[in-house]
């Protein structure tokens, strides 16, 4: 049965209906002029369509994220559902929507200008370096992924590669209406349909998939006995993108400056994180089939190259089902899927960080040489990180961890920021406080648990991370404690 999937599938529907309108009831939208209208450029200030805006904004946040993350999160069983529904209705969308609402309200602000205003100016310029280095991982990531894949359909990976940062270059470079508000919106059409026919096919198949109340526990470790995450945390970190992801208030601001409306906000951004939301749903109900299928799991009924049981790499699983299940078709919508959706969630992570260097330094971008000069050392500094990466064997996966762990905890920064400015405008700020205190919790037991960083014992990791989660609940009582008796002298 798929009782768990069609209670989520509900549940995320639901969200956007009556979550998502009670979210934009506290922060209220009007009709002042926007970014886009008040500050039009002509390059990243452009008034876009609606529609155009929503698909760009869910190609931008998507990529792979929400397929990947949903399938190795799959491996944890079905309380990977838990946090899906849960953290985008409760937490991503809320995340998504407030900093592309506050960015319309800031000029089109980027995140660590956000961040600044209401944290402070020592968290400005952490968030800068931060979301800089955070975006250079994500766009060097996002090349050398595709490159090795179009590398089995004919030419070499460093052809590819080439290939690639040229397309970056410039899709950087153009103003946004050029390349990206052409183009993205086909490839974000092009994904929902593959998602659209992936849930079709379920229903259709509708195979015997392990429900929650049947299989709360870490599934993973009884498939593999070398599968040894933790639920909490790991689980939070590895489905991020579906759920909440600090990467998306990069890539908020971007649409923050082509929107003409802000009554527009709900549909744009948290209508696109629960869509994100959906994706990752669907992923990782035909993962769970792949995994724990019953009474055989699906990798071992489907016959296929690339296919090692548990094991099996996620490309491979989006390879694997996509052939099986939608045949032709869907061998190039996979194709679309783990290539072309990580190169177009790559060159908008450069166009962020440029942006964000470019208001960092008060350099106007209008101009196309000051454009280049901002861009180039951008580029540079990823081509240097893209050399050690494809002569470290391990330098992928050495990438994407800290790529992983520093996108949840730039979704912190945010999360804290937005609280800060829902206690001073007098408006609900639990909505954003309770995800920011979990989200704290999260962060900080994975750098005490994880081999990247402390690597403690269990029980004491999760100790130190419920020390850190009390200590920021109690900051913040005094802080806020504090700014009520400012605001009442």
């Amino acid at each position: 049965m798929m009782v768990t999937f069609c209670i989520s599938l509900i549940a995320l529907v639901l969200g956007y209906l009556l979550y998502g309108r009670f979210v934009d009831s506290v922060f209220g939208p009007d009709d002042r002029e926007t970014p886009a209208v008040a500050m039009a450029d002509g390059v990243d200030h452009i008034v876009l369509p609606n529609w155009k805006v929503f698909m760009i904004q869910f190609l931008n946040i998507a990529g792979t994220g929400p397929i990947f993350g949903a399938i190795m999160g799959a491996k944890f069983g079905p309380v990977a559902y838990l946090w899906i529904v849960l953290g985008c209705i409760f937490a991503g969308s809320v995340h998504d929507y407030f900093t592309g609402m506050l960015s319309m309200r800031n000029g089109g602000a980027s995140c660590p200008e956000i961040v600044g205003k209401y944290l402070g100016e020592k968290a400005r310029k952490v968030m800068r370096v931060f979301s800089v280095l955070l975006l250079l991982m994500v766009g060097t990531v996002f090349v050398f992924s595709p490159a090795t894949i179009l590398q089995g359909y004919g030419g070499t990976a460093l052809m590819w590669i080439i290939c690639i940062f040229v397309y970056y270059i410039v899709a950087t470079m153009l103003p946004i209406d050029k390349v990206i508000g052409r183009f993205y919106p086909v490839f974000a059409i092009a994904l929902l349909f593959m998602v659209a026919a992936l849930m079709v096919c379920l229903f259709v198949e509708w195979p015997q998939l392990p429900e929650l109340w049947s299989h709360p526990e870490n599934m993973g470790k009884a498939a593999d006995s070398s599968f040894t995450d933790q639920v909490f945390p790991c689980m939070f970190i590895t489905i991020a993108c579906g759920a909440l992801s600090g990467f998306h208030a990069t890539q908020s601001p971007l649409m923050a400056r082509c929107l003409a409306s802000e009554r527009k906000g709900r549909a744009v951004f948290y209508g696109s994180m629960i869509t994100e939301g959906l994706v990752a749903l669907v992923w990782a109900a035909v993962s769970m089939y792949f995994f724990y299928g019953e009474p055989a799991p699906g990798y071992q009924i489907i016959e296929a190259v690339g296919n090692k049981g548990f094991l099996t790499s996620a490309p491979a699983v989006v390879n694997i089902m996509c052939n099986s299940w939608l045949g032709l078709t869907g061998g190039i919508l996979a194709i679309l899927g783990v290539v072309a959706a990580p190169i177009t969630s790559g060159d908008t992570a450069f166009r962020s960080a440029r942006l964000i260097i470019a208001e960092a330094f008060h350099i106007e971008q209008r101009p196309i040489p000051k454009r280049l000069l901002v861009s180039l050392p951008l580029f540079g500094a990823s081509l240097a990180l893209l050399i050690w990466q494809v002569e470290d064997a391990n330098g992928f996966n050495t990438i994407w961890q800290y790529a992983g762990w520093s996108n949840q905890a730039l979704a912190v920064f945010m999360l804290w920021a937005i609280t800060v400015y829902l206690v001073r405008q007098k408006k609900n700020y639990w909505i954003t406080l309770i995800p920011a205190l979990f989200m704290t919790c999260v962060c900080t037991t994975f750098l005490f648990i994880s081999k990247l960083a402390f690597h403690l014992p269990e029980g004491i990791a999760y100790i130190a991370g419920g020390v850190c989660l009390v200590i920021a609940a109690v900051w913040f009582c005094a802080w806020m404690i504090n700014n009520n008796k400012n605001q009442r002298k």
